[in-house]
């Protein structure tokens, strides 16, 4: 029972690193290990490099050199104007300090709020912070966000700017590894946003000459119907084309930031792709037809940005610079840019409709991807609704979600967020699976939806066949994403398959619909692949879940005499009472993701088409019995 003895002695104050590390959710998003380019190792790097980066955007150095030693060891060197001398200590690690509140110093910065490097500082084991300046040098070593010296030196040799070398927290992070593939797309979206910068890591340059044109020509899986347009205005940059696949695959940036959940400026551009298309052609197109197959990007500039959440992965502002001010009476009054919403149409209907107009060879091949989208979704559209009409009479809907209190389309309060973004969906096989991880799941965030058996091949099938599956449909109807992404309830997609032959079928079969009819799910970062335990190992006294047969061996070394050895080959064999700790906090998800250079076509042709030769060879090279299954971790 709560105490009632609630005394003065109970409030407490959490001086400056001290909240960080208390609740690093509020200023980092989550922690993680590093295997989701989520987690908050990628925060605390992209968080060093936003300030660099920003002292290029005010036209200080043109270089950032980025390091990360085998032990995850970072450094960053920028060559802008570096700290002012007697404010090192107080810049990196008292909250809310900052040269960014003042905009004549910093106009259009990624982060404002004072508290992003105290952040990196509070959640690292070790954090440096050196200043050059004019051939003086001003430093501090901190461990844990709290310092252990300082000191200032003459260093005529060195170049102005900051060098910031930190080692993320294992106490908060636990075994953590950069992968260094996220860190290298994350170094390329600063370069294609920042032209003329040269970012170097681990001594590879990268450098654009193109902006936005280089971003969506290099992650082209194949050719665009037509060569991506690419519009330049003030503060305003977008590219645009139509591609063969279903979906949108639209890159999103704010003052450089990959705003990864979109915001306002996504939703203005997808807008005004569709007005603008719809009054060029003088038809009443559907929007969704008009950006089905879209491929592109935008990035805008704006002075004082509201991001949803301290990640900067959402937009929420609504002007593109607001102040506060005051008449000559004294009145507080707010003076506001033109809307974002506004702006974005603006530009994007006069822009594209006289790229349109001078570039005529192009016209027809947009209306005919419009056209045969408009078709197609007409003749699904009438099939759905009768497929969802049956559904609804043989109550079936009802069976097969048991839903959850949050969702990822709620509206966002300080009581709502962690729920909005924790909540997650569990696609399981069959009544055994579901009804153990509905037993075992939170209900506030965690939701279930039951597979009856194997849905059908999505890429074999036609488009009409998979519009007709009772499954899909209802799996669509539970992600809330019938008619637009934006609409999806589940910010985490899992995929909770056994770890056998007929479960990884069924896995395939999901994520191949997936690829196909909703990619953005997956580009976004919301398909994941929930991890169990393929062991039990166990004596009188412990019991330890292993995932690999690597941590089973070391577990059976561990705990010496009398082991037991259970292979779970189910997620029906796990009881409720153990399978709650491996869907909690801690549960180990992979990401559904894909390399820059993979086709989503060529993927599915090969895993999921014709047996051809190259596939048969494949299989035979890959091979396993059931016995080597034993001891392979699947």
């Amino acid at each position: 029972m709560p105490s009632s003895n609630y005394t003065d002695d109970n409030i407490r104050t959490l001086e400056g690193v001290q909240h960080v590390r208390m609740r690093p959710g509020m200023y980092i998003g989550r922690l993680g290990n590093g295997n989701n380019p989520g987690d908050g190792i990628y925060v605390l790097l992209k968080e060093i490099i936003d300030n660099s980066v920003d002292e290029f955007a005010m036209g200080f150095g043109k270089q950032i050199q980025v390091e990360i030693d085998p032990e995850n060891h970072v450094t960053v060197r920028d060559f802008g104007r570096g700290i002012p001398l007697d404010s090192v200590v107080k810049a990196v690690s008292i909250l809310n300090t900052g040269g960014k509140f003042d905009d004549k110093v910093f106009k259009k910065s990624v982060g404002l709020n004072g508290v992003g490097t105290k952040a990196v500082n509070a959640l690292s084991e070790s954090f440096y912070v050196c200043s050059y300046r004019e051939g003086e040098s001003s430093w501090a070593r901190f461990e844990r966000g709290e310092l252990k010296e300082s000191g200032k030196e003459d260093t005529p040799k060195e170049k102005n700017g900051t060098l910031v070398r930190f080692y993320p927290d294992p106490m908060m992070f636990g075994k953590f590894a950069y992968n260094l593939d996220y860190v290298e797309t994350m170094v390329k979206n600063y370069s294609y946003l920042k032209k003329g910068l040269t970012l170097t890591l681990n001594g590879t340059p990268y450098k654009s000459e193109n902006g936005l044109l280089d971003l969506v020509n290099e992650n082209l899986s194949e050719e665009p119907l037509y060569p991506p347009i690419h519009l330049e205005g003030e503060d305003i940059e977008i590219v645009l084309s139509h591609g063969r696949d279903y979906g949108e695959n639209i890159s999103s940036f704010v003052n450089g930031q990959n705003t990864r959940d979109g915001g306002t400026h996504l939703a203005a551009y997808r807008e005004a792709i569709a007005k603008t298309f719809k009054e060029f052609f003088k038809k009443n197109y559907a929007p969704e037809d008009c950006r089905q197959g879209v491929v592109g990007a935008i990035s805008i500039q704006i002075q004082e940005p509201n991001f949803e959440g301290q990640t900067k992965t959402k937009l929420g502002s609504n002007y593109m610079w607001e102040k506060q001010t005051h008449d000559e009476h004294g009145t507080l009054k707010l003076d506001t840019g033109p809307t974002i919403r506004s702006y974005v149409n603006s530009f994007v209907a006069n822009e594209l409709d006289n790229y349109l107009r001078i570039h005529k060879e192009i016209v027809p091949v947009i209306e005919e991807k419009i056209k045969d989208s408009q078709r197609e979704r007409e003749e699904i559209s009438g099939i759905q609704k009768k497929t969802r009409e049956r559904n609804k009479k043989a109550n079936v809907y009802n069976k097969k979600l048991r839903d959850c209190r949050y969702h990822y389309n709620d509206k966002v309060t300080e009581k709502t967020q962690e729920g909005i973004e924790r909540s997650s969906i569990f696609i399981t096989e069959g009544d055994s699976a579901s009804g153990t991880i509905t037993q075992a799941r939170n209900a506030d965030y965690q939701a279930v939806f039951s597979l009856r058996g194997k849905p059908i091949n999505s890429f074999k099938e036609s488009r009409k066949k998979v519009a007709e599956n009772e499954e899909l449909n209802l799996l669509i109807s539970a992600l809330g994403v019938e008619d637009d992404l934006e609409n999806l309830r589940y910010n985490n997609i899992i995929v909770a398959t056994d770890a056998d032959d007929d479960g990884m079928h069924i896995r395939m079969l999901v994520l191949t619909f997936f690829m196909k009819y909703y990619p953005d799910l997956i580009r976004r970062g919301h398909v994941h692949i929930l991890q169990t335990p393929l062991f039990r190992v166990r004596n009188k006294k412990e019991n330890r879940y292993c995932y690999s047969p690597e941590e089973k061996e070391k577990a059976v070394a561990a705990l010496k005499t009398g082991v037991e050895i259970t292979r779970f080959k189910g997620l029906g064999e796990i009881s409720s009472d153990e399978f709650v700790h491996f869907i909690g906090p801690d549960m180990r998800l992979d990401l559904v993701k894909l390399a820059e250079e993979e086709s989503i076509a060529d993927i599915m042709s090969f895993y999921m088409g014709d047996n051809t030769l190259e596939r048969q060879n494949f299989i035979r090279a890959n091979l396993r019995s059931e016995e080597e299954l034993e001891d392979v971790n699947i």
